[in-house]
């Protein structure tokens, strides 16, 4: 996917104005360079998964860091220009199990309590069902069906929650992957 600011999209936007529930981060238009002088604290080994959105839906963006004691592995990125937050979540959850090998033991950190509890809660028992909810349809279905079949190929790793936008370096890394599609520079 491409990951080029979307068109009128403005590059390094330092000084935007920080909305509330909004990461510094992403209110700064942060690149992986600024994070990793600004941000310091949080886990140092795991892999890191994030999604973004600009509307919901709209143009978005995901993210997915794999490090270990602080040492940088590897990263992946990628954008969508009609998405939703939700599908950017899963795809950055699905690239993030996608850079474990399943012999290793991992811990996957995302902030999206949706992908964490939809992968570790009731993916099982929607999978049982036939993939259908009481409620009604699985949204993003072909995303949750291709994260828990990575997830059930991979029994060493963990997914964890983590709070979003409160200075864990890695994982303000990966919302500023997820956010690369509105830069110039990653």
């Amino acid at each position: 996917m491409d990951c080029r600011p979307a068109p009128g999209a403005r590059a390094g936007a330092a000084s935007a104005p920080r909305k509330r529930g909004m990461s510094v981060t992403r209110a700064s238009n942060l690149d992986t360079g600024a994070i990793l002088n600004r941000f310091h604290d949080g886990p140092q080994s795991g892999i890191f998964t994030d999604g973004s959105c600009q509307g919901n839906p709209g143009p978005g963006g995901w993210g997915a860091v794999h490090v270990r004691e602080g040492v940088l592995l590897e990263e992946r990125f990628g954008s969508d220009p009609a998405t939703t937050n939700n599908r950017m979540e899963l795809t950055a959850m699905i690239e993030g199990l996608l850079m474990v090998d399943p012999s290793v033991p991992v811990t996957i950190h995302s902030d999206s309590r949706l992908v964490i509890d939809t992968l570790t809660k009731w993916a099982k028992t929607w999978e049982a069902r036939g993939w259908t909810r009481k409620e009604g349809e699985v949204k993003n279905l072909e995303l949750v069906q291709r994260a828990h079949a990575l997830l059930k190929e991979r029994p060493l790793a963990t997914l964890e929650w983590i709070r979003a936008h409160d200075g864990s370096r890695w994982n303000e890394y990966a919302d500023s992957l997820s956010t690369a599609y509105l830069r110039e520079t990653v």
